[in-house]
């Protein structure tokens, strides 16, 4: 008998698994379990990474006792977070399995010959501090016992040939504003479970309830979802009531420092925990991890590259830098493909402590804001251009990191010079703030700015004329008024003269909310004088639209409809789409007014509708629902008017007062409600405007743009963004079908296919339905698309077998050459 099978006989009555006792409750993790135990039942080497603190050890003890039945010699565990000194790594293994010393032996040599004929689990617990000495045991152990699997836990991966890592990422936590579901109550997310079991068992009788489940979800989203952190925290409610402890989160460090009996040092509290991994990394990573402190989000190592390159970090190491806190999870990777970074808001306030006591802070910061301004001025100098939807996703991917720049430019006691770059940054910011929606954060910053700046200076102008602007669109109309002509006095005085010139144009799109005609007018006409002077483009097209919509408002939509026409005109064949979207959406409601022009309304309001939706404008997305679910009402169609009305609720009540608080608009709103309530008895109506509000903002879209009558719940298919959406490949459709489709593309809803054929509704619901399917589609626009692009060959000999009406709907789908509005 071999000495290892006297080994294994000798400790026969040994625990056969060698992990200790859990003595408190295990929370969720389902989905990682699954993962690893399938990762161990072909893999010899597993690691399990990821940040201090976020479970690691909890997650490897779970997975190595669902796998325990598959290890003839059971698990052992190796706890080595005590362990300082790498070359006594053989004796602590030794050991662990009851081993003897080997006096004047090779103490690797003996662990090896025990493993050679063992089957078992070997469990290297904590593996960061002593990384390297580990990957040489894992490979020594790998060659030589063909039979034994090893589970490793680390904060970075022991970087030996068949290693397989896995990520352990934070607990999930829900939306602190999401409904509030609390039966069962994993619905809550597995971070408040963590929070609400380790919270009873400090305070008896405490449960998350209706009442304090948004303060307990904001609190574990402010520690990230790291369960030594949520544990420390709940820990402290013996001594602070819940909303005392969630204010005091602000400086988490000095409040999460209540040591637990019992645990291992480093787990005693987040600090030490954060310490330990501190104390792991290179000088360089140390700096570095202090320097990316200064991003509240996720960033790109270009960006890290131009912030934070500096003395300490050169330029040509920051990559390999970056890569050595990833692989200690320091820095954790973001998006499909991995390529942003982000460090946990915890590490992240310990590298900002760190920053500030080196005297790092001003620098570094002051670089950020600087990155971010550029970013901004990018994006205001070429706001109407062809890159206009990608520089505009690109400030909502760094959305956090701009608050970050602006809060610390004009809420901390920083120079003037920054202080300006903050005015600078908050005003040329006036069409990110107006494109997405956020008009009451907009108006925030720019108030920040009037603080700071009481002076009659040109920043205070800046920031008078922008948030007046902003206050338009909000509906605030007369605040908007006062702050823009206070700001257009200011550059008269200082002879800004593109400051004031665009503050005429801004008065003059209040005044139009504000249903003052004539003065609107007059402000118009100055304002089209003053931009041409200083060769203001970009204004001289935001005047278009807004004297689209004066003439609208005033019951001119003939020229209304030519303004738009002189708009689109302007653009020639741009792919911008914040403009474009409202001078369809203006034309929509000018051909609105007019009987008889409902399908060129509906037209228009789509290609406004589909322009809004690609560069994410929930103000103008709630502009095209309501026109379409005006026309809606006029065709009886009262269930999508509810929806339609519905879905917009929500984004209004996001960015301000409905329709801008425009009076004439109102009534239409109201008109068309009116009707529909009438029609459908208050609970239906009020359960479709609700089913409107809650479904999935591109699902609405997608039914918005196939003029459904029902939103289907669920619904699969959606608009996505970024242009027209692929049509799949051609199937034949029969005579019937081509028929209809023809129908459906000249704006024609299924009602009117049906009255136009002498058919049921239900047989051309049918029918398009096959339609779709054929080709691959979801939406009339589509449909419509896909017969245009079969035009050239109708063209061979086709071309008079289509109807005349699905000819003219197909020359003006996507886009124009020239931008007409007229589908004729």
């Amino acid at each position: 008998m071999t000495s290892a099978a006297l080994d294994r006989a000798a400790a026969g009555e040994r625990r056969r698994d060698q992990l200790p006792a859990e003595v408190t409750g295990f929370v969720g993790r389902k989905a990682e379990l699954a993962r690893i135990s399938a990762l161990l039942a072909t893999a010899r080497l597993v690691t399990v990474v990821g940040p201090g603190g976020v479970g690691k050890t909890r997650v490897a003890h779970r997975a190595a006792l669902r796998a325990a039945d598959r290890y003839r010699d059971g698990i052992r565990l190796v706890e080595l977070s005590q362990l300082r000194d790498p070359a006594l790594l053989p004796n602590t293994v030794a050991a662990c399995l009851g081993l003897p010393e080997q006096h004047g032996g090779d103490q690797l040599a003996a662990v090896l010959d025990h493993l050679r004929d063992s089957n078992l689990l070997l469990l290297l617990d904590t593996c960061e501090h002593l990384v390297d000495a580990c990957a040489i045991l894992a490979d020594a152990v790998l060659g030589a016992a063909p039979d034994v699997t090893l589970l490793a836990t680390s904060r970075q991966p022991l970087d030996v040939p068949g290693e397989h890592t896995f990520p352990v990422a934070p607990l999930p936590v829900p939306d602190p504003d999401a409904p509030v579901r609390l039966e069962p109550l994993a619905d809550c997310g597995d971070a408040v479970e963590l929070f609400a079991q380790r919270a009873a068992a400090a305070v008896p009788g405490f449960q998350v309830t209706a009442a304090n489940r948004t303060a307990v979800t904001r609190l574990c989203q402010r520690l990230d979802g790291i369960p030594l952190a949520i544990e420390l925290a709940a820990v402290r409610l013996r001594a602070l009531p819940l909303p005392e402890l969630s204010e005091r989160l602000e400086n988490r460090f000095n409040v999460l420092t209540g040591g637990r009996r019992g645990t291992v040092p480093r787990h005693q509290t987040l600090r030490t925990a954060i310490e330990w991994s501190h104390e792991l990394c290179t000088p360089t990573e140390q700096a570095l991890w202090a320097r990316l402190s200064v991003f509240a989000g996720a960033f790109d190592m270009a960006t890290a590259e131009r912030v934070c390159a500096g003395p300490g970090v050169a330029r040509q190491d920051l990559v390999q830098t970056l890569i050595g806190l990833i692989d200690k999870s320091v820095v954790l990777r973001e998006g499909p493909e991995g390529t942003r970074y982000r460090l946990l808001d915890t590490l992240r306030e310990f590298g900002a402590q760190r920053l500030t006591e080196a005297g790092q802070e001003t620098d570094y910061r002051g670089r950020h804001v600087t990155h971010y301004l550029g970013l901004a001025r990018q994006f205001r100098d070429n706001f109407l251009g062809d890159q206009q939807v990608n520089r505009f996703r690109e400030l909502r991917r760094e959305h956090a990191n701009l608050r970050a720049a602006l809060e610390y430019a004009l809420d901390t006691p920083a120079c003037q010079e920054t202080r300006r770059d903050g005015a600078e940054l908050a005003t040329a910011l006036y069409g990110y703030w107006a494109a997405s929606g956020l008009l009451q954060e907009g108006r925030y910053w720019l108030g920040k700015v009037l603080d700071r700046f009481p002076q009659p200076w040109p920043e205070r102008a800046g920031a008078l004329v922008v948030r007046g602007y902003l206050s338009g669109f909000a509906g605030e109309i007369r605040q908007a008024v006062d702050e823009v002509r206070e700001g257009i006095t200011i550059a008269e005085a200082l002879g800004a003269a593109g400051i004031r010139a665009r503050g005429y144009l801004y008065l003059n799109i209040a005044q139009t909310f504000g249903g003052w005609h004539a003065e609107a007018t007059a402000a118009g006409a100055e304002a089209e004088r003053q931009l041409a002077e200083v060769g203001d483009q970009a204004g001289l097209l935001f005047l278009d639209t807004q004297m689209a919509h004066l003439h609208q408002l005033a019951g001119r939509p003939d020229l209304a409809i030519a303004r738009c026409e002189q708009g689109l005109d302007r653009f020639g064949a741009s792919r911008e789409r914040w403009l474009h979207g409202y001078l369809y959406t203006v034309a929509s409601l000018a051909y609105f007014q007019q009987p008889g022009k409902e399908n060129r309304c509906v037209d228009a309001a789509i290609k406004g509708l589909r322009a809004k939706h690609e560069l994410g404008d929930n103000l103008g997305i709630a502009y095209a629902f309501e026109v379409l679910a005006w026309v809606a009402a006029g065709a009886d169609r009262f269930e999508r008017t509810a929806w339609l009305t519905g879905a917009a609720d929500p984004l209004w009540h996001r960015t301000g007062k409905r329709l801008s608080g425009t009076e004439i608009m109102e009534e239409f709103h109201q008109r068309a409600v009116k009707a529909a309530s009438d029609a459908l008895g208050e609970k239906r109506f009020a359960a479709l405007r609700a089913q409107g509000a809650a479904q999935p903002l591109d699902q609405v879209v997608a039914a918005a743009i196939g003029d459904a009558d029902e939103l289907m719940r669920g619904q699969a298919t959606a608009v996505p963004r970024g242009g027209a959406s692929p049509v799949g490949p051609q199937a034949g459709l029969t005579g019937r079908e081509q028929e209809i489709a023809a129908l459906v593309a000249s704006g024609l809803s299924n009602r009117d296919i049906a009255a136009k054929l002498v058919i049921s509704k239900r047989t051309v619901d049918a029918h398009v339905e096959h339609i779709f399917a054929k080709l691959g589609i979801s939406s009339r626009v589509q449909l419509t698309i896909w017969l245009r692009e079969q035009l050239p060959r109708a063209r061979d000999g086709a071309s008079e077998k289509l109807p005349s009406h699905h000819r003219r709907v197909t020359s003006a789908v996507g886009p124009p050459t020239r931008g007409r509005v007229v589908v004729a």
